[in-house]
């Protein structure tokens, strides 16, 4: 689906089915150099299944015009705006790595209008190395050949994600090289880490979140560590907030390498209190 957000044009797959804003909505977040495909399983099962999906390419990226966030906070502005366009009044918000950042901020402007926050492969802070953001800047083929590697717990993914026989880390690092080119004005691989490693107000945010909150973490994730996440799940809890935290035994993209286990985990959450 192709709507205006900002006055700039804005892809949403919507999982096969027609947007309907009067059903239950989800939107899904995607992380650095990813765009809306990184969720075709879970898009697709909740599409069909009651829910009303925005699977967005943030702006810069792929089928979305528009400049490339270049700090958390203005896509998390552009998260708000996005549902004003749809004429949604509430949502739950799915982000993974760097869209998790973005879903936690969206979720503590956006208060009560968000449902339900789903943080894949989180961490706080989302710090990045020197190496990474240089390889990102100055040689990005060198760059999305160690975020994959990085990444990765296997070569070849379930069958219900991708199809039998998947190689996952050509097939992701495809997906990222087609991003980068997708965009000839900015480097969005170098803008969107420093984003994440420039992002200061996580520990205040989950505070101000009004919803229950989901950690889906990866056990073996490599990019965002499992135990990069607690200090953020401590003081979710200390706040009060309703909190579910779900350990896979995958690395960091969670969506492709435990496609059905990560559906569960969100079709169980969500589900809840709908």
């Amino acid at each position: 689906m192709q709507l205006k957000v900002n006055g700039f044009a804005t892809y949403c797959y919507t999982g096969g089915k027609p947007f309907d804003a009067a059903k239950p909505t989800v939107v899904f977040i995607h992380g650095v150099l990813n765009d809306h495909s990184v969720w075709i399983l879970q898009s697709r099962y909740l599409a069909n299944h009651g829910w009303n999906v925005l699977a967005v390419d943030l702006p810069g990226h792929c089928r979305s015009a528009g400049d490339a966030p270049a700090t958390v906070e203005a896509a998390a502005d552009f998260i708000a705006a996005l549902l004003d366009a749809t004429g949604v009044k509430q949502a739950a918000l799915v982000g993974h790595s760097w869209g998790s950042l973005i879903a936690l901020e969206a979720a503590a402007r956006l208060q009560h209008r968000v449902t339900h926050l789903a943080l894949v492969g989180t961490a706080y802070p989302m710090k990045v190395s020197q190496v990474l953001l240089d390889a990102a800047l100055n040689d990005p083929a060198k760059g999305i050949e160690m975020i994959n590697i990085f990444s990765r717990s296997t070569l070849a993914a379930p069958p219900s994600a991708l199809g039998p026989g998947t190689w996952v880390l050509g097939s992701n690092s495809a997906l990222n090289r087609r991003v980068l080119a997708s965009n000839t004005a900015v480097n969005v691989f170098h803008r969107g880490f420093m984003a994440c490693n420039a992002y200061a107000n996580g520990d205040e945010a989950i505070t101000q979140i009004t919803c229950p909150v989901l950690f889906l973490l990866g056990s073996q994730d490599q990019m965002t560590q499992a135990a990069a996440a607690q200090g953020l799940i401590a003081k979710a809890k200390a706040a009060g907030k309703q909190v579910e935290t779900v350990y896979l035994p995958v690395g960091h993209h969670q969506m492709t390498e435990a496609p059905e286990s990560t559906l569960a985990a969100l079709k169980g959450f969500l589900n809840s209190g709908t």
